[in-house]
């Protein structure tokens, strides 16, 4: 099948990649000619494991093609996939400027019959909103079906997870797009989930708020463990051991970041809102997210007294390892709050070198501890859990190893003289 990506960001050329393995011929398109002109040289914008490999080999197959003539791309394609960005704004709700820009452009080329399908996140009721500007826009319902189809990817795992989906969802108003659709992804052996356009925008943001919730329960429940001196990792392995709760998302630490889940959360409630829905159970899980960095901050003055001029140093600044992606990471705003109570910060991350000016990024992990104050591990990355704690030790000039993710063995940090300190953590 012949397919059109509309967007080269993280969706985009990770679906692309999946669908040319899948044997489709795919146009990935962006308006954006420099990324365009790097993706033909062979220069992934983004980090993802094993991504950067596939788009050189189905490139030099002829099954993977780039192109920043959007309009073209769209008007010779007879499958559309939109994957551009839904962002923030102000409010919380979601930025669909781009969504609309593509839609202008498939409908002032549309003269034969087009699936319209839409991956990118979007609120409830977007996909039948677009349904209806077609119609209104007097564009005959035989020329083009809109779908929706909600990604489910984890950073760091996205092409494991195109690989080996749970589910697929389909949104649609008619059954007349469902055969083509099953042929697009003919390699997978995962259930489809065929509902209605705004049911499948819903699973989408349900799930993802599920996520978030379940992440902010846990950090709660580290809290109390805190308070009466329990040992959260007894608690978390409890509750995983229930078949209806699961070991997944459990982790205490500094919050959820990333571009989904506070993005998803945040339109949802406002979408709700503008139903004059109250949602005060997202609330709360906005809430206790907003307030975990300055809990570990707190945590850390208990045992430096005055932050001002203390020289702190972050291990990790992604918003979770095996990505380079900084959006809404948690590190970032342990760091900025770091600065503003008067801390000299050191950084180390395997993948990002920031470029901060009040922040002296290092590309060594140990060079970084150097007269240090203080360690927090802000994202857990595998070199972090396993790093050699004499070392550190000898480095630093104070002894405290704030552990913001609960990922370290404490005993093994104290061995070497230093002081352990978590949430939730004994």
């Amino acid at each position: 099948m012949e397919i059109c990506i509309v967007g080269a960001g993280y969706v985009g050329l990770t679906t692309a990649a999946a669908l040319a393995v899948f044997g489709h011929e795919v146009e990935c398109v962006d308006m954006d000619q420099a990324k365009i002109n790097g993706l033909i040289q062979g220069k992934v914008p983004i980090y993802e494991p094993g991504l950067e490999d596939l788009i050189t080999e189905y490139y030099s197959k002829n099954r993977l093609h780039f192109s920043s003539n959007v309009k073209e791309s769209i008007k010779d394609h007879p499958i559309i996939l939109i994957a551009v960005g839904t962002p923030s704004q102000n409010d919380g709700s979601c930025n669909l400027n781009f969504i609309n820009q593509v839609i202008e452009i498939i409908a002032s080329t549309i003269n034969k019959y087009k699936i319209i399908i839409t991956k990118s996140t979007v609120p409830p009721g977007t996909n039948e909103l677009i349904h209806q500007t077609f119609i209104e826009m007097g564009i005959k319902d035989n020329l083009f079906d809109i779908v929706s189809n909600p990604e489910f990817l984890r950073e760091g795992r996205a092409l494991w997870d195109i690989f080996h989906p749970n589910k697929l969802v389909f949104g649609t108003k008619i059954d007349r797009p469902l055969e083509v659709l099953k042929k697009i992804y003919q390699k997978e052996s995962a259930p489809f989930v065929f509902t209605s356009l705004t049911g499948a925008e819903m699973i989408k943001y349900a799930s993802n708020v599920f996520l978030a919730t379940k992440i902010s329960f846990a950090n709660e429940m580290a809290r109390i463990c805190d308070v009466f001196q329990v040992d959260y990792t007894d608690l978390q392995k409890g509750l995983g051991m229930d078949p209806r709760i699961g070991t997944d998302f459990l982790n205490a630490g500094l919050g959820f970041g990333g571009s989904c889940l506070p993005k998803d959360l945040s339109s949802l409630k406002h979408s709700a809102l503008s139903h004059k829905l109250e949602t005060k159970l997202l609330d709360a899980v906005m809430e206790i997210n907003d307030t975990q960095i300055e809990l570990y901050l707190k945590k850390l003055s208990t045992v430096l007294l005055n932050l001002t001029d203390k020289q702190i140093t972050v291990w990790g600044v992604t918003f979770k390892p095996g990505t380079d992606d900084l959006r809404s990471s948690p590190a970032l705003v342990l760091i900025q709050q770091l600065i503003q109570k008067g801390c000299r910060v050191h950084a180390y991350d395997p993948m990002v070198q920031l470029k901060l000016i009040d922040v002296i990024s290092h590309l060594n992990q140990y060079e970084s501890l150097n007269n240090s104050d203080a360690l927090i591990i802000a994202t857990e990355w595998e070199q972090f859990l396993n790093c050699n704690w004499s070392e550190v030790k000898s480095r630093m000039k104070g002894s405290i190893v704030l552990d913001a993710r609960n990922c370290l063995d404490g005993e093994t940090v104290r061995r070497q003289g230093l002081v352990y300190m978590g949430v939730g953590i004994r």
